[in-house]
């Protein structure tokens, strides 16, 4: 229990037990005045009347109050719920929004691969190609230059051979 709750309790306790031990006094008769007419009443009794009736209307208030808030709290709580499960959908529908555009671009970036790929291997053929063809030129123009070198061995050897004495000497 709440402390107000034994506080309150306490407080009831209390006065019904000073009630009880002056009863007497409580019941006494005074002669009271109602404002336009006079009434012999016990004193006592009237007081007490008035706080039950004071004190019923205060755990009235308080249980339409608990009440209120209570069906409050549930009406909240329904909505945050509502409200929840809003938020789960937009974020599951953001996933699979970010999923098919991640795969989008995944998809995207294979397909410019695969494209440069393509022009990639387009252009090592043309290097290959460009690469042979300068390949067969060195070994025609080598064997030409070989060719030329034999026909001048071939027309040297051909020839009268010039001895050590023929030749010219350099000193």
């Amino acid at each position: 229990m709440r402390i107000r709750t034994i506080v309150l309790i306490v407080a009831i306790v209390l006065m019904a037990g000073f009630a009880a031990l002056n009863l007497d006094e409580f019941s006494r008769p005074y002669v009271l005045s109602l404002g336009f007419t006079t009434v012999q009443a016990p004193l006592g009794l009237v007081m007490l009347v008035l706080l039950a009736a004071v004190l019923l209307v205060f755990l009235a208030t308080t249980l339409y109050i608990q009440s209120t808030h209570l069906l409050e709290m549930r009406q909240s709580t329904r909505a945050l719920t509502a409200q929840r499960e809003l938020a789960d959908k937009a974020e599951a529908s953001r996933f699979t929004e970010l999923r098919q555009y991640l795969e989008a671009q995944a998809v995207a970036a294979q397909q410019r691969e695969a494209a440069h790929g393509t022009v990639l291997a387009e252009r090592l053929a043309q290097t290959q190609q460009v690469l042979i063809g300068k390949i067969e030129q060195s070994g025609n123009t080598l064997a030409a230059y070989i060719g030329e070198l034999e026909d001048r061995l071939e027309t040297r050897d051909s020839g009268p051979r010039p001895t050590r004495a023929d030749t010219p000497s350099l000193l």
